[in-house]
């Protein structure tokens, strides 16, 4: 647990930069944004985020994990399972979990407004995974605290699911290309950048679709799944309608006020 921080820091930038990588060598789509502001503005936000996730809970995931472990709280805890059975379970939940908090996020009005932040980008690449408001990152948080207190989820389990959730919002936002066949079989286990890129189309029964982040079963499951969009991939508009012509939503000021905007 001691070296949790940097194993997460190093994983972070290690994918950050084979992603960008492979966006440069073989990109699935052209951007239409300038590329340096964007990353800029969407990797200024990350920063912010990390300082003020910090700040307000600075025990953050795992060191809460770690207290309720400790103090026999949740229900593995008291189910007194094998680890590694735990493990798996909490992962799953876990994953569930997030998936039900972005069906939320779309679905309920205020929550829309902070959400918005992540969907307004008008590119579609590794750092769009990275783009949410600190208002939505707080409560996601604490709904993760929440949820990782009454699960009595192992340390071990939280650690791997922090890594993992953070390495595939960027895999599946990646502006890169896999083979239809590829990608086929990688959908059995895991959200594919084709996959969650019809969440980030213009067409609300599009955006409305493909929540999962890590695991794509709950969208199969539970009737969300999309498996294209109608335009196509180089066909389809990234982004939300009433910001295609607002070239600031690259800015990140712009970001951290539109929540609080009327539109």
């Amino acid at each position: 647990m001691e070296n949790e921080p940097l194993i997460r820091l190093g994983c972070f930038f290690g994918i950050l930069v084979l992603m960008g990588l492979w966006e440069a060598i073989a990109p699935r789509r052209q951007p239409c944004q300038s590329k340096p502001k964007r990353w800029l503005s969407n990797l200024g936000i990350v920063v912010l985020n990390t300082l003020i996730l910090r700040a307000v809970f600075p025990l953050a995931a795992v060191g809460v994990a770690a207290i309720a472990v400790e103090q026999g709280w949740g229900l593995f805890n008291v189910l007194s399972l094998p680890t590694w059975q735990a493990i798996i379970l909490s992962f799953l939940a876990l994953d569930f979990i997030i998936y039900l908090q972005h069906v939320m996020f779309h679905a309920l009005p205020t929550l829309w407004r902070l959400h918005k932040v992540h969907h307004a980008d008008l590119d579609f690449d590794v750092t769009t995974g990275l783009r949410f408001h600190p208002l939505e990152i707080l409560l996601s948080m604490g709904i993760k605290i929440i949820a990782i207190v009454l699960l009595g989820a192992p340390v071990l389990a939280v650690i791997l699911f922090e890594i993992v959730l953070n390495g595939t919002a960027m895999f599946n936002h990646g502006n890169v290309n896999l083979s239809q066949a590829l990608d086929r079989i990688l959908r059995a286990v895991v959200v594919t950048p084709d996959m969650h890129r019809v969440h980030h189309s213009v067409i609300p029964s599009e955006t409305n679709s493909n929540f999962g982040f890590n695991l794509p079963w709950w969208d199969y499951l539970l009737g969300t799944y999309q498996a294209q969009p109608a335009a196509s991939h180089d066909g389809m508009t990234i982004g939300l309608t009433e910001y295609q012509k607002t070239p600031e939503v690259e800015q990140l000021h712009w970001m951290l006020l539109l929540p609080f905007w009327k539109v």
